[in-house]
């Protein structure tokens, strides 16, 4: 199986999510997109196929999103997608794919749904 996270090893939720696809057998593609952001397109899809909005795959703590007005729900996920795309820490993670399908890993138990 292969398998791709988005990872940020000082976030405990993409640590336990690793530890969970590690203890499974399998040794993920590990991207650390604060260093390797995604395009544009890939954050869309990964959006897309997990289901969520731009919103939803928003961090939404942190000076950067208070200091952008990112709470504001007049914005729209273009906006957003623009504000993680020139801010990657706003992007939540992890985001992990397998050929099951993409989720975003909080708790990291989730990504159990697609091992």
């Amino acid at each position: 199986m292969t398998i791709t996270i988005y990872h940020n090893n000082a976030c405990s939720n993409s640590r336990g999510a690793l530890a969970l696809i590690r203890a499974a057998g399998v040794e993920p593609e590990i991207i650390e997109y604060l260093k390797t952001p995604p395009t544009r397109a890939v954050l869309v899809d990964l959006i897309d196929r997990a289901g969520l909005t731009a919103r939803g795959a928003m961090r939404d703590k942190g000076e950067i999103y208070e200091q952008l007005g990112l709470a504001d729900t007049a914005l729209s996920d273009e906006q957003l997608v623009d504000a993680m795309m020139a801010h990657p820490e706003l992007i939540n993670r992890p985001f992990v794919v397998t050929e099951k399908g993409v989720r975003l890993c909080r708790p990291p138990e989730i990504v159990k749904e697609i091992l």
